[in-house]
C-alpha cells in the first residue's frame, strides 16, 4: 500500500471508531430521555403530561452553540441536536404538530425545522384550522406565518389571538428563498402562466418584470398549491421553495429569484400550555386602550421607564366598535419579570382589556 492509501485506511477505522462512540452516546441519550418521561408521568398520573419543554430546548441549543469547538458551524452543530433531541422525545408519542398547508409550504419547512423531523405535521387549509386543532387537542402545537422582512405583518395570525385561548410558546426565522420551477417536460418558451401565492408575487415582483413580463400571473392558496399545478398543468410554472420543488419533482429555471436576499418570515408557535423563562425570552401581548388624546403615549410610556425593548407594535381593528383598535406588542423579556408585572400593572390600570398572548424563547435556530 502506498502512503496515501495507508493514512486514509487509519482515518477511516477512526471514523468509524468515532461512529461507533457517537451511536453509543446518542443511545444513552435517548435512554436518559425516555427516564424523563417515566418521572414526569410517575409523579402526575392522572394528567395530560408535556414532555416537551420549550424553554428547556432552547437552552440546550444556545448552550451547543457557544460551547462547539468547530469546525462544523454553531448552527450548523445546534441543527444536528435539534434532530437528535426530536428522536429522543418521539420515543414516548411522536408530536402531532399543525401547520398551514399543504404539504410543502415554507410553514411546514418552519415547523420542520423548529420541532425535527421526528413530529407528525398535519396540514391544514387555512390559519383558523391550525388555531382549532390545536384548541381541541388534535394537534400539540400549530405553526403559522406573522410577518415578513418585505411584505410585513399577517394580519390573519394576529385577528386569530383576539378569539383564541392559545398561547404562544416559541418562534422561528425562515430564510425565503424563491425559485421559478417548471416541469421537467415543459418548453420554456411555451410557458404563458404562472402560479404562486400572492405574498410571493410581491417578494419577486422586481425580477419578475424585468425576466417575465407580460406574462400572467395567477395567486393561489399557497405556493405548494403553486407547484402541483405547474407539475399537472402544460405550459405553466410556479413560483415556490426546494420542499415544494422535491415533492412535485419540479425542475428550477431560475433560483433565488426574491427581490431582497435577506427575505425572511418569521412563525409563531401557539400552544395550549404556558412556557417558563429560558434566559433569553420575548413576550406578547394585546391591548385595547380607551379612546383619548395621549392613551398612546400612556400605553408605551412604562416600557421606557422600565427599561424594556419593543420589537414589535402593530394595530388591528378591535371587533368590538367602529374606530377602536387593539395594539399587538413584542417586547424582549419574560412575563415573570419583575419589570415586566409592573409595566403589566400599570397598563391594565389605563386599558380597556389586555390579554398576555404568552411568553416564549427567542428563536435560536
Amino acid at each position: 500500500m502506498s502512503d496515501e492509501q495507508t493514512r486514509l485506511a487509519e482515518l477511516r477505522d477512526r471514523i468509524d471508531s468515532l461512529d461507533k462512540q457517537i451511536m453509543d452516546l446518542i443511545s444513552a441519550r435517548a435512554q436518559c430521555a425516555q427516564e424523563v418521561a417515566h418521572v414526569k408521568m410517575a409523579s402526575r398520573p392522572d394528567e395530560d403530561v408535556f414532555f416537551y419543554r420549550p424553554e428547556r430546548e432552547a437552552q440546550v441549543l444556545r448552550r451547543i452553540k457557544a460551547e462547539n469547538p468547530g469546525p462544523l458551524s454553531g448552527e450548523e452543530m445546534a441543527r444536528l441536536f435539534r434532530e437528535i433531541m426530536s428522536a429522543c422525545l418521539a420515543l414516548e408519542k411522536p408530536m402531532h404538530i399543525a401547520f398551514l398547508g399543504p404539504e410543502g409550504t415554507f410553514t411546514q419547512a418552519a415547523a420542520l425545522k423548529h420541532f425535527g423531523h421526528s413530529v407528525i405535521s398535519v396540514p391544514l387549509p387555512a390559519i383558523d384550522d391550525v388555531f382549532r386543532e390545536v384548541e381541541s387537542g388534535a394537534a400539540q402545537y400549530g405553526v403559522v406565518p406573522v410577518e415578513n422582512s418585505t411584505e410585513g405583518m399577517i394580519n390573519h395570525t394576529l385577528d386569530m389571538f383576539i378569539g383564541s385561548p392559545l398561547k404562544i410558546c416559541g418562534e422561528v426565522q425562515l430564510r425565503i428563498h424563491h425559485h421559478l420551477l417548471a416541469a421537467k417536460h415543459t418548453d420554456d418558451k411555451a410557458i404563458t402562466r404562472i402560479y404562486s401565492h400572492q405574498q410571493s408575487f410581491a417578494q419577486c415582483r422586481q425580477w419578475l418584470d424585468a425576466h417575465w413580463h407580460g406574462v400572467e400571473r395567477v395567486a393561489v392558496s399557497s405556493n405548494a398549491e403553486a407547484a402541483r399545478r405547474a407539475a399537472d398543468e402544460p405550459g405553466t410554472a410556479a413560483i415556490a421553495g426546494d420542499m415544494a420543488a422535491e415533492l412535485y419533482g419540479l425542475r428550477k429555471l431560475a433560483a433565488t429569484i426574491e427581490d431582497r436576499p435577506d427575505n425572511t418570515t418569521r412563525f409563531l408557535i401557539v400552544g395550549r400550555e404556558e412556557v417558563g423563562p429560558s434566559g433569553h425570552d420575548k413576550s406578547s401581548i394585546l391591548v385595547s386602550m380607551r379612546n383619548k388624546p395621549g392613551a398612546l403615549y400612556e400605553l408605551l410610556e412604562p416600557f421606557h421607564r422600565h427599561g424594556l425593548s419593543l420589537t414589535r407594535l402593530e394595530t388591528r381593528p378591535s371587533p368590538s366598535g367602529t374606530w377602536a383598535y387593539v395594539f399587538y406588542i413584542d417586547f424582549e423579556a419574560h412575563v415573570e419579570d419583575p419589570q415586566v408585572q409592573a409595566v403589566l400593572a400599570e397598563i391594565e390600570n389605563e386599558a380597556v382589556e389586555l390579554k398576555r398572548l404568552g411568553s416564549y424563547p427567542i428563536g435560536v435556530l
